[in-house]
């Protein structure tokens, strides 16, 4: 990986934490910013640069957050930055709706040939994940003439009104916020942790799921299935070998359109362009956003031609979807992904990931899982003796790598899970110091 950092790459604590101008910026949040809008941070960026933020008072923290998976090739990306400030002295908007742009359909036309599958595609662009899949279930909608939509167990598919009722997690995200949209059906996902059964296959998981679906809708009157290859928010789940070929499989035999909701396990992050390239899935409709663009608002959907070109004229769109500055920013993340092969690098994060926490985890009892693919990684801590999700042991340890000057995110359906999403332009010694922070802290609070 041939990288260059314009900010020392080394983690840095200056004073007292947060300092005197975070804790002045706090109190002119309290009195600006709604409170529903929360942040896992004290302090406030005022510098990123690959796998190092820079706060306002000069602490040097490391990321691996990558602000949710979004920031894969850096937050302030040379190839990236120059490409948004060429695009930005030409227009910053027109709306596509109105006067088209090229770059659009070069993205279009790229997001084609990297995605799985061989049949023609078509692509349209938005600003979040959230519309991407509002958007995804509205093609299948009108294609199959159906209204019923599957979703899993622990997924989570964004916050607006649809996505929040194809979310499984109740607090933050739905609670007071309802009537949610009807016509959604929740399937049991495959958890290959917490089954009860533990030698259940991908297959037989899938069949369940199947089962579920045939007994409480019909097959033939589902729309859409949609599935995170690798959940998310839900805890980072890696489901059995096996279970989304057959789940993709039997959608298919009933006409039913497999959704991929990529946005998150998307875009080398898996360690593939995509976490449906791992079981060589071929998705009808692949959900896109977070690492397409190098921190610049964008998502989108790509899929079947037959499907997305169903929808009638005008049916898709947004006045900001498909902007030029994220375009430009989009195509340039692209190619820094495919020069710099940040997949490969994904692949190289995971194993060192596994070397270094699944020997931890012998020791370790409350370890109760390791887990993830490429930079997409996870321990799941339990209470030692059994598998009862410790959520107070998972917060310590967070706390405790923050006040050590490290970022990591929490996650899952129990609030037990440290997620780890470093940026793939983090370097060597860097992500060995942040991991020695983690296992520090893992000792201190779960030993």
């Amino acid at each position: 990986m041939d990288v260059t950092y314009r900010i020392e790459q080394k983690r840095k604590l200056e004073g007292p934490f947060p300092g005197p101008k975070s804790q002045e910026l706090t109190a002119r949040r309290a009195n600006a910013v709604a409170a529903g809008v929360a942040s896992t941070l004290p302090v406030y960026a005022a510098d990123v640069d690959g796998g190092i933020i820079v706060d306002v008072d000069g602490n040097q923290l490391i990321d691996l957050g990558s602000g949710i998976a979004v920031t894969t090739v850096g937050a302030s990306n040379q190839a990236v930055a120059k490409a948004v400030a060429e695009q930005a002295q030409r227009f910053t908007h027109t709306c596509f709706m109105v006067a088209p742009y090229e770059g659009y359909i070069e993205l279009a036309e790229k997001l084609a040939s990297i995605t799985p599958g061989s049949f023609e595609k078509r692509a349209a662009f938005f600003n979040s994940g959230s519309e991407a899949v509002e958007n995804a279930i509205k093609v299948a909608r009108v294609a199959t003439g159906r209204q019923a939509v599957v979703a899993f167990d622990h997924a989570y598919h964004g916050r607006t009104n649809l996505t929040m009722g194809l979310t499984a997690k109740a607090a933050p995200y739905k609670r007071g916020f309802g009537p949610l949209a009807p016509e959604i059906y929740r399937m049991p996902m495959s958890y290959p942790y917490r089954e009860e059964n533990p030698n259940i296959s991908g297959k037989e998981a899938a069949e369940r799921a199947i089962l579920a679906m045939e007994k409480q809708i019909g097959g033939d009157q589902i729309a859409a299935i949609i599935i995170e290859p690798i959940q998310g928010e839900g805890g980072f789940i890696v489901p059995a070998t096996g279970f989304l070929p057959r789940i993709a499989e039997w959608a298919k035999e009933n006409g039913i359109v497999f959704v991929a909701d990529e946005v998150q396990a998307g875009f080398a992050r898996s360690g593939s362009w995509f976490a449906s390239d791992i079981e060589e899935i071929e998705p009808d409709i692949i959900t896109v956003a977070k690492g397409i663009a190098g921190g610049m608002p964008l998502s989108g959907i790509v899929g079947r031609a037959e499907l997305i070109d169903a929808v009638h004229g005008g049916g898709l769109g947004g006045t900001y979807g498909g902007n030029p500055v994220a375009v430009a920013a989009a195509l340039e993340s692209i190619k820094f992904m495919e020069e710099q092969d940040l997949s490969g690098r994904a692949r190289e994060i995971q194993e060192q990931f596994f070397t270094r926490f699944t020997a931890l985890q012998k020791d370790v009892p409350a370890v109760g899982d390791v887990r993830g693919r490429g930079a997409m990684i996870a321990l799941e801590f339990v209470k030692a003796g059994g598998k009862q999700p410790d959520a107070a042991v998972t917060k310590a340890i967070a706390d405790e790598c923050l006040a050590q000057g490290v970022l990591i995110l929490t996650c899952g359906t129990y609030g037990n899970v440290v997620r780890l999403l470093p940026p793939l332009v983090i370097g060597d010694e860097l992500l060995t110091d942040a991991f020695d922070v983690l296992e520090a802290a893992i000792r201190k609070h779960a030993a």
